[in-house]
């Protein structure tokens, strides 16, 4: 199993926009093969951050998913809205 941590780090003033460009990714992803969790966190300290805690089943079907076409429709319309973004991948230990 891989873990994946995303942080997304939405531009000052630009927290409701990327909230629902992200939210849009939830449901298609949780019916990618594979996909065993995929959930959005957003932090109370600071609202312009966003973390997807997701599980998948392999490496090769977390990287199927990030060339699906609802990621890349993602990445593409980010740009002006998202000031970073974080990857991380992680194996319990």
């Amino acid at each position: 199993m891989l873990t994946i941590v995303a942080k997304i780090h939405a531009k000052k003033g630009m927290e409701q926009h990327v909230y629902d460009e992200l939210k849009k990714l939830i449901e298609p992803t949780r019916s990618e093969k594979g996909c065993i969790q995929y959930d959005l966190h957003q932090s109370i300290q600071d609202p312009t951050i966003f973390i997807f805690y997701e599980n998948w089943e392999t490496k090769p079907l977390w990287e199927a998913h990030m060339e699906s076409n609802d990621v890349k429709k993602w990445r593409a319309s980010s740009g002006d809205t998202v000031e970073s973004f974080e990857l991380y991948q992680l194996q319990k230990k």
